[in-house]
């Protein structure tokens, strides 16, 4: 070492403890990790040196965990810079730094650091470094524990690549990793048995001596053995796990408090393993039947344990049980074939599977809830779809069933699930889907079970929980339907007997209302009309249908009369909806008793204690709507009875406005199952009273003309919100009227639309019904304008405001309910308000107005683009451009994102094309202009001075600032996701099918000038190409594609990607200079730019794509890719040549992507953070003591560091 190295080590000595003191002067510590990166970029020489001697014992443990570092990324990005003899020199000298970190009391996170430098080393150089190193590896290993726990360390580490995933070992490196190591298992595996055994015994050995330190020792050589055999059991043949005792060790282990979980964690990752088609079957088959023998046998120990003495078991013994019962789920959801041959082991299994289900610990229960969704869902798969709940990784098709024919496996495992098992479970679930509450106990003291509760950590959240449940719950009465009728009902009599039934208590409710999802969920999945046994089993269908009707007329004749009991009462019997439609006799019976609930409550407005009343009845009429799509042409013989009561308590004025709402859409529902016909007559029927409130001129002359109508609309308030349930009306109307399998969906075209004779039923109504909608729109938009919005009275000023609902929602927050007058909460669907509510504030009810008629009035006019050409037919795109974008520069964020999301993309992607000008461009010039000059001025303000300037009125928010700067933030980011959404749905392929694709195109970076086409000839065929003939239009468009690219967003780069793609098509294949230059110079480089933000590491890939796509297409037409590429700080000519020359040398495009990967890499001297971030991820990753994951963790854990306890092992 020279001098010169001396003396620079100790400067980034210097600069290594002046970036970890967070008490050094801001500038100060910025020039010390400028200084760093420096020396890591700098010569490779240098770099080396500087670094072997930071790692020297005469440092501190911080700047030798630093100098570590450097070295792993100098092995990382830097190797192929030294000369093969240097190669081989450092890796020499990093072999010999071992005996520098060897000793007892070298901390553990540098002992880690060194194994993983090795490890590295050893997969830069080659396999054949590790054949060299292997005899000297196990001589160190014999030398001590210290030694052998940094030799354990090291075979951990070496399979990192393989296990980890890193692009840059595609192909064939990985290939030629996991070969030599395959190669080598027959040294490494009993190696690592060795270290195992010996240490293990001299641990207990040390400790019955009571040389505590010297048993520590040990026991740290045993964890870091365990760790390492965790790392080959991943990928590693089973076969030879068990032939070299490694099974037989862990399983050892198990017993021992000190090991147990590490060795836990050996049979998780090893009991996913699938069985391999090949010769070894049987030995694989033969070590699995080992495992489950090892995870029954502590298993029974512990559930024996629990059952006779649960007192006497501590958390810590349940955590190891819940890490045994994790590992027995993947086991028997991955290889049940390796026991099915023994009856008595099968069930055995499954009892103790079914005992965990049973456990009262809540944690014990979810691991085994796992399992049985797994098992349930195979055989049901077949007969079934059964919907999925997302979040576990046991989905259909998951459970092992390798080992021989698969329907005869399945057959075996269908013989277990007895009616007892099955009832067991029903039981359970049932009983389970209550929800501990913090603030007054359990829901219930008769539960002698650990409810969920949020403090649970790990087991996602209640929803989701309860979905699982509730899945398992259709599973098993698809398999066993008698037997959950009857448990259901037999649950629900049991709850209806102990309620008291004059005023239920909160904890009888939520009894109520769980069981009411299990008997929905039972109900559904029996008569789904999936199940052939219904059909070809009439003594089945007999049972059924007593047990059913039973329980139907036991609801019937509750008298249940407070509106929280009545509510409960009216879900249950919309959860008999699918019954009803396979027995539609008992229709009568259960209209009438809704009808009988809705009239029981008070209707009054004018009384504020009425408000649980009236929440109450809407949501007893949100009953008709969920019977009416359950049951389907069961109430069409009804209709008219219906209609009649519904007449007859209007003439009384016993139904509101808002409940008649819900009533029509529960018809429109009924008339989908009879056709488009019966649809036109409901429909006439529903909006023919509408119509004469909602066409005549006078009261849009009197409210909609001059700026101040709305002032006046607000102080009358009966006709206020008539106008707002007709326009939510209008919008229940389009959503359930149409053909039933239409597809209606705000982000697609419509399925009917694609055939030109169909005419959607509500088609004929759009004439009279728009105009007006679209002059209060208008009219709502203005309050906003300036100089409007200066004078609106107080109240009007405050309404436009967010409400506390909004604010938490944006805070992410869900402790704030929804208003009980809130018809969301009551539908599940529709607008977000509902009808004044005497009692609430005058500035409450115009807020509420104001966004339900926001809401819903642009749902309609999303959803009648949506339906065909009628229209735009039907209204002149100019007046719709005056009513939605005349004052956009007005509209907060929140409203331009509500306008995009419902009316833009909608109208964009189902524009006819020879509207494209009076429609699209029309409403995007104006928009796209104010949407760049708002988010470049709002970005620039987050990313300069750390909070987002929006025009947002927040509104009263009691609380701290940040949570006024969050809300600012999210609103930003969300309007920038929906404006990119916007411009992707401009680049939707089949509005752009006269772009070819690259396919089409070839692979071959020489596009003959003669197939170059104008971009005029795309007009007609490509709305990308439609757009850049309107420069106003695509300027601003083109901006922020470029300039998303650098405000730290990665959900919103996502989203661009799809337009970028276009516009990089267009350039490719049309002589346009201007889109060329474009695309080759400035979105280019942006996406370079983009790269450097490490957000935009998920879709790194993706950009790396885009690149490619311009320098290989593009490059030989326009000289910028490679000016762009020349200027990056770190290359050179050579290292451009060099790529071109690797360019073309191959077309496989995901080839050409890597090229283009690592010169970046090397030119911006690893600066691109989206492309590093999975690197470092490989890199800084270590195991901790209760899991290893395949997402690492960044930087040394100290979990595993410190004292090592050995008073368990006795």
């Amino acid at each position: 070492m020279e001098e010169g190295d001396n003396s620079t080590a100790a400067n980034v000595a210097r600069a290594i403890a002046a970036a970890l003191d967070w008490s050094s002067p801001p500038d100060a510590r910025k020039a010390a990790v400028a200084y760093l990166e420096s020396v890591k970029n700098g010569d490779v020489r240098v770099l080396a040196n500087t670094s072997l001697l930071l790692v020297r014992k005469d440092w501190s443990s911080e700047i030798r965990l630093h100098g570590f570092k450097m070295l792993q990324h100098l092995v990382r990005f830097r190797w192929d810079e030294f000369s093969i003899s240097e190669r081989r020199e450092f890796a020499n000298y990093t072999i010999n730094l071992v005996v520098e970190v060897v000793g007892s009391h070298e901390e553990w996170a540098l002992k880690s650091q060194m194994a993983a430098l090795v490890a590295e080393v050893v997969r830069r150089e080659g396999i054949a470094l590790w054949h060299e190193l292997l005899p000297s590896i196990v001589s160190l290993s014999n030398k001590g524990p210290t030694e052998a726990e940094l030799v354990a360390m090291i075979l951990r580490w070496l399979p990192e690549d393989i296990t980890v995933h890193n692009e840059d070992l595609e192909g064939d490196r990985r290939r030629i990793l996991l070969r030599g190591l395959t190669e080598s298992l027959t040294e490494i595996l009993p190696l690592l048995y060795s270290l195992l055994e010996k240490h293990f015994v001299a641990a207990l050995t040390e400790h019955s001596r009571q040389q505590v330190d010297l048993a520590k020792q040990h026991a740290a050589t045993v964890t870091a053995a365990l760790n390492a055999v965790n790392a080959y059991a991943e990928w590693a043949p089973v076969p030879d796990l068990a032939k070299y005792g490694l099974i037989h060790g862990c399983g050892s282990l198990l017993p021992y408090n000190e090991f147990r979980l590490h060795a836990c964690e050996f049979f998780k990752f090893i009991s996913q393993r699938k069985r391999p088609v090949d010769a070894t079957g049987s030995e694989f088959d033969s070590a699995m039947n080992m495992i489950f023998q090892i995870l029954m046998n502590v298993s029974r120990d512990f559930l024996n344990g629990s059952m006779s003495n649960s007192g006497s078991i501590d958390e810590n013994e349940y955590e190891f049980a819940e890490s045994i019962c994790e590992s027995m789920v993947a086991l028997g959801s991955s290889n049940m074939q390796c026991i099915l041959v023994d009856r008595g082991m099968t069930s055995q299994f499954l009892q103790q599977m079914l005992e965990y289900y049973q456990h009262y610990k809540i944690a014990l229960h979810f691991q085994s809830l796992l399992f049985w969704l797994a098992l349930l869902r195979e055989p049901s798969s077949k007969g079934k779809s059964i919907a999925q709940v997302s979040g576990d990784n046991l989905s259909v098709g998951n459970l092992g069933f390798g080992g021989g024919p698969i329907d005869k496996d399945k057959k075996w495992v269908s013989l277990f699930i007895t009616d007892e098992v099955c009832a067991a479970i029903l039981d359970v679930s049932f009983r389970r889907m209550l929800k501990k509450n913090v603030t007054s106990g359990t829901a219930t003291s008769l539960e002698p079970l650990e409810l969920w509760s949020d403090e649970l950590e790990g087991k996602s959240d209640f929803s989701q929980y309860r979905s699982r449940l509730l899945e398992l719950l259709k599973l098993t009465a698809s398999q066993k339907p008698l037997v959950a009728a009857a448990r259901v009902s037999q649950r629900i009599d049991t709850i209806i007997k102990n309620a008291n039934h004059q005023s239920m208590s909160h904890q009888d409710l939520a009894v109520m209302e769980s069981t009411q999802l299990g008997l929905e969920a039972v109900v559904g999945s029996i008569f789904d009309g999936s199940d052939e046994s219904l059909s070809s089993n009439p003594e089945i269908k007999f049972q059924l249908h007593t047990i059913f009707a039973g329980l139907l007329q036991q609801l019937l004749c509750l008298k249940w009369t407070e509106p929280a009991s009545a509510v409960l009462l009216g879900r249950y019997l919309d959860a008999l909806g699918p019954y009803l439609k396979h027995y539609p006799d008992s229709v009568t019976g259960v209209v009438n008793k809704l009808f009988e609930l809705l009239t029981s409550l008070p209707c009054t407005i004018q009384d504020p204690s009425s408000n649980n009343a009236r929440h109450a009845r809407l949501q007893i009429c949100s009953s008709f709507i969920r019977i009416s799509r359950a049951a389907d042409k069961s109430l069409l013989p009804h209709m008219k009875a219906i209609a009649d009561t519904m007449g007859y308590l209007q003439a009384e004025g016993r139904l509101l406005r808002g409940e008649h709402n819900l009533l029509g859409e529960a018809f429109l529902v009924m008339a989908s199952s009879a056709g488009i016909q019966q649809q036109q007559e409901v429909l006439a029927w529903q909006l023919e009273p509408l119509s004469k409130v909602w066409t005549p001129l006078e009261w849009q002359n009197t409210y909609l003309s001059e700026p101040f109508g709305l002032t006046y609309l607000f102080s009358d308030v009966q006709f206020m919100w008539s106008i707002f349930h007709a326009v939510t009306f209008f919008e229940k109307a389009l959503k359930r009227s149409g053909s039933k399998k239409s597809n209606i969906n705000l982000q697609g075209s419509v399925g009917p639309t694609t055939n030109p004779t169909y005419l959607h039923p509500i088609s004929s109504h759009l004439s009279w019904m728009l105009p007006p909608l679209l002059r209060l729109l208008r009219s709502i938009h203005a309050l906003w304008s300036e100089p409007i919005a200066q004078v609106l009275p107080g109240e009007l000023k405050a309404a436009k405001g967010m409400s506390p609902v909004e604010q938490t929602s944006l805070l992410g927050e869900s402790s704030l309910k929804l208003p009980k007058g809130n018809l969301a909460a009551a539908t599940g669907d529709g607008p977000s308000m509902e009808m004044s509510r005497e009692g609430d504030s005058k500035e409450n009810d115009i807020r509420n107005w104001l966004k339900g008629i926001r809401d819903s009035g642009y749902n309609v006019i999303g959803l009648s683009t949506t339906i065909g050409d009628t229209f735009f037919r039907c209204i002149e795109g100019s007046s719709v451009a005056l009513a939605l974008v005349e004052n956009v520069q007005s509209m907060e964020f929140r409203h331009i994102r509500q306008l995009i999301h419902l009316v833009l993309v909608p109208l964009v992607k189902n524009c006819p094309v020879d509207l494209w000008e009076a429609y699209i461009i029309n409403l995007l010039h104006p928009l796209l202009l104010h949407c760049h000059q708002a988010l470049s001025c709002s970005w620039s303000s987050l990313l300069n001075e750390a909070r987002a300037k929006v025009p947002d009125n927040i509104g009263n928010l009691l609380g701290s600032e940040l949570k006024v700067e969050v809300m600012e933030e999210k609103l930003l980011r969300d309007l920038t996701r929906e404006v990119c959404s916007l411009l992707s749905a401009l680049a939707s392929p089949n509005l752009n099918s006269g772009l070819p694709s690259l396919e089409q195109i070839g692979p071959t970076n020489r596009v003959e000038a003669s197939h170059l086409k104008n971009v005029e000839s795309y007009v007609s065929n490509s709305l990308i190409g439609f757009l850049m003939l309107h420069k106003g239009t695509a300027l601003p468009a083109l901006r922020i594609s470029l300039e998303v690219f650098t405000w730290t967003d990665g959900e919103a780069v996502t989203k661009i990607i799809p337009f970028c793609g276009a516009i990089i098509l267009l350039a490719i294949s049309s002589n346009n200079q201007e889109v060329r230059e474009f695309v080759a110079k400035d979105l280019f480089f942006a996406i370079i730019q983009g790269l450097a933000l490490e957000s935009n590491a998920i879709i790194s890939a993706d950009l790396l794509g885009l690149c490619r796509e311009i320098y290989v297409y593009l490059s030989e037409r326009d000289p910028a890719p490679r000016q762009v590429l020349m200027s990056l700080p770190n290359i050179t000519k050579d290292d451009l040549l060099g790529f071109e020359d690797a360019l073309s040398k191959t077309s496989s495009p995901k080839e050409q992507k890597q090229h283009l990967r690592s010169l970046l890499i090397l030119a911006t001297g690893n600066k691109l953070k989206a492309l590093a971030a999975q690197k470092v991820t490989n890199v800084i990753t270590n195991v901790t003591a209760r899991s290893r994951t395949s997402a690492p963790i960044s930087g040394p854990t100290v979990e595993e560091d410190g004292a090592i306890g050995l008073a368990a092992i006795t």
